[in-house]
């Protein structure tokens, strides 16, 4: 839980490293806090239909967007890369999946 709370006081820096369990730990705690939103959503229902999330989903999403970035960056630091490697990872799959299969 400290490396959860650790990154998140890094909260927009995309300089320095982060070690392994610190962002394996973050994104441990991230995907549980998204799986409580989830059942909070559909507790108090406030999920959209067809989706099965809702407003809390969305509001924890949004407020952990840049210290999940900033703890990716700083680990890409760590093993050697650059941070322009995430765009590269996003950017390729994407190109791959609209290629028409004929």
């Amino acid at each position: 839980m400290k490396y959860y709370i650790q990154a998140l006081k890094k909260y927009a820096v995309f300089n320095g490293r982060s070690r392994r369990s610190e962002y394996w730990f973050f994104i441990l705690f991230n995907l549980i806090a998204l799986i409580l939103a989830v059942v909070l959503d559909n507790l108090v229902g406030t999920a959209i239909e067809g989706i099965g999330y809702g407003a809390f989903y969305i509001l924890y999403s949004l407020a952990v967007f840049l210290p999940s970035l900033g703890v990716l960056i700083r680990r890409l630091h760590d093993t050697g890369r650059s941070g322009f490697w995430f765009f590269i990872a996003e950017i390729i799959p994407c190109g791959l999946c609209r290629r028409e299969l004929t």
